[in-house]
């Protein structure tokens, strides 16, 4: 059953976007700008997302100065680089300015080298600073997902003294839930929730009440892996730290979340050899190239179970129920090895899939595809018995079915593990390794037997 809140939403960013086109059309460009106005920075995000190239860049034209960068860090990488094109160096820096370090960081990262380094000593020295301290880290590990604006005390502090020096705060930093404690190196060693503060009597050290079980993610931690323990304990925060357990900046659940959808849609469009970052209404002369590239691995792969089939020219050409049945074996035991495909590369997604439990993996994929090879295969042979008259036809296919669908159980649990040790995507080339094997072995075991048997 459909969500009702998500139907409404999708329903009023379509009716936005088109009272905006209408707009446009209409020529009324304070109309369009008084209705961006009402918008969020994260319904306008969507909107330019939703818009052609043309229309996007007069829309983010009228978008006011005091949101710009709000909308922009809302915005894919691909259509950040399109709007970033448009603009000169003292432009980036006022878009930029009031972000958060990790947020500027992930923008300047889709310029140009040259252009990141003129942005920069543009900025003032501590936003400088603060931006630089997150570079320093690749974009997929923790230390390129914090956030160096953090709130840290002492734990020799009563927490009255805590809270009046809380007090001298405009305001904390957003999705605060613990303020961390160090030492006087800097060094992390616990965590103080506010719920703490709030209701322990004032009189009590940050020592006494502060949660000294937490482990910090250290900076170097890939973004999945610290998407993963979010997901295990529930956090809103996490503090990041270096090799020397000094304290670097905090990780919060909107990076987390961020993470997960990229995430997300990177296993969705890798399954089609397209990147996540895709934009939905880029041009044809760069979208095209994109899938073209794909789409020539495929003609490859294609062309040599083509190259299988034609081995056996002879004795198609011969029993032509042949050509009536090859197709289902292949497709059989490519459906069965997507389905092991899909379980191990989720599975290695959430981290549950290691060398202690792989043998146990693939002696259930192996199972349970015998177990539906059994099952399949009696059904089809009695279909082509009765089908074709001839018994001769159905003993193999049931042998052909019973041999690719166990292949597809055992390919579709070893090819995603063998392609990550090769430090190869599983979900970009699983697919298409999966669908070479499913194919050369249904058509090779098929057409093979069916030679020996009509030789």
């Amino acid at each position: 059953m459909p969500n009702p809140v998500t139907a409404d939403i999708k329903f009023s960013a379509q009716n936005q976007l088109g009272e905006l086109f209408a707009a446009l059309d209409s020529g009324t460009g304070r109309e369009v700008q008084r209705m961006l106005h009402s918008l969020s920075p994260q319904s306008i995000a969507q909107l330019l997302e939703s818009s052609p190239p043309r229309i996007r860049q007069v829309l983010w034209k009228l978008i006011d100065r005091e949101v710009e960068g709000e909308v922009l860090q809302e915005l894919t990488d691909e259509v950040q680089s399109q709007i970033l094109a448009t603009m000169d160096t003292e432009e980036m820096v006022a878009v930029m300015e009031g972000l958060d370090a990790d947020d500027v960081a992930d923008i300047l990262q889709q310029l140009p080298d040259r252009v990141m380094a003129e942005v920069l000593s543009a900025m003032s020295e501590s936003d400088r600073q603060r931006v630089e301290s997150v570079l320093a880290y690749d974009e997929e590990t923790a230390g390129g997902l914090m956030d160096t604006d953090t709130v840290s005390v002492r734990p020799n502090l009563t927490l009255d003294a805590v809270l009046r020096y809380l007090r001298r705060h405009a305001q904390l930093p957003e999705s605060t839930d613990n303020l961390f404690v160090v030492n006087r190196q800097d060094r992390f060693i616990g965590l103080l929730p506010l719920t703490k503060l709030l209701t322990t009597d004032p009189s009590v050290t940050v020592r006494e009440v502060m949660l000294t079980d937490a482990d910090p993610i250290p900076a170097d931690m890939p973004d999945h892996e610290v998407a993963q323990l979010f997901a295990k304990y529930d956090w809103i925060t996490a503090p990041v730290v270096d090799e020397h357990n000094r304290l670097l900046g905090r990780i919060t659940i909107d990076d987390v979340v961020d993470v997960i959808r990229e995430d997300a849609d990177h296993s969705l469009m890798s399954l089609a050899g397209l990147d996540e970052e895709e934009d939905t209404f880029a041009p044809v002369l760069r979208t095209a190239p994109r899938r073209a590239v794909w789409l020539g691995i495929n003609l490859l792969t294609a062309l040599l179970a083509s190259w299988v089939i034609n081995l056996f020219q002879d004795t198609i050409d011969k029993v032509v129920a042949l050509a009536v049945l090859m197709p289902i074996v292949a497709s059989m035991g490519g459906v069965a090895g997507s389905q092991t495909l899909t379980v191990v590369i989720r599975g290695m997604a959430l981290g549950q899939i290691g060398r202690s439990n792989l043998s146990w993996l693939l002696s259930r994929e192996l199972g349970s595809g015998a177990l539906n090879a059994l099952l399949w295969s009696t059904v089809m042979g009695a279909i082509a018995a009765l089908w074709f008259g001839d018994h001769r036809i159905a003993l193999i296919i049931i042998a052909a079915m019973l041999i690719n669908l166990i292949t597809a159980a055992l390919a579709g649990a070893i090819l995603p593990v063998a392609l990550r040790a090769m430090r190869i995507d599983p979900a970009l080339a699983g697919g298409v390794a999966l669908t070479t094997v499913t194919d050369v072995v249904g058509f090779m075991s098929f057409l093979g037997l069916a030679t020996w048997f009509f030789a």
